[in-house]
């Protein structure tokens, strides 16, 4: 079975979905559950050092609180749990973190944030599946019907 299960998350609907996901895993399992939130910094760059150092204390700030919400979740089940915060592309950080913490098992929702960053996320889940040399456990958002549409409208 799982002794360390790996969930990314950015704070969307989908990453929170995951979370109840992985914490119900980690519980059954008796694994420790890692909570995961990357600064995405291929954006930024380009952007001056003073106004990406400005923008960087909020992103992780931002980060912070989403690694909580995995905190949060898993000490309220009773699940042992660890979390980070890294900056970088965020498929390569998943990835490093699979490999320098030994984790067995990634949970990861299939959307993210909507536009442009759920476009993100979903290539993120899909590089990470391609890519991981451990299972991926793939939860899908309600309305996920496979084929792009999330029920939105």
């Amino acid at each position: 079975m799982y002794r360390d299960i790996l969930i990314p998350t950015d704070g969307s609907d989908g990453a929170r979905r995951a979370i109840r996901e992985a914490v119900g895993l980690a519980d059954l399992a008796g694994a420790t559950l890692h909570g995961l939130a990357v600064v995405d910094t291929r954006e930024y760059n380009t952007l001056p050092e003073t106004k990406w150092a400005r923008l960087r204390e909020d992103l992780e700030a931002e980060r912070e609180a989403d690694a909580a919400v995995v905190r949060e979740a898993a000490e309220a089940a009773g699940v042992d749990v660890v979390t980070a915060v890294r900056r970088g592309v965020p498929h390569r950080e998943i990835l490093s973190y699979v490999d320098e913490n030994g984790v067995d098992l990634v949970v990861m929702g299939t959307h993210g944030r909507t536009g442009l960053d759920r476009m993100l996320l979903g290539s993120v889940t899909e590089k990470v599946v391609r890519a991981s040399r451990v299972p991926v456990h793939v939860v899908r958002m309600d309305g996920d019907d496979g084929n792009g549409d999330d029920g939105d409208g």
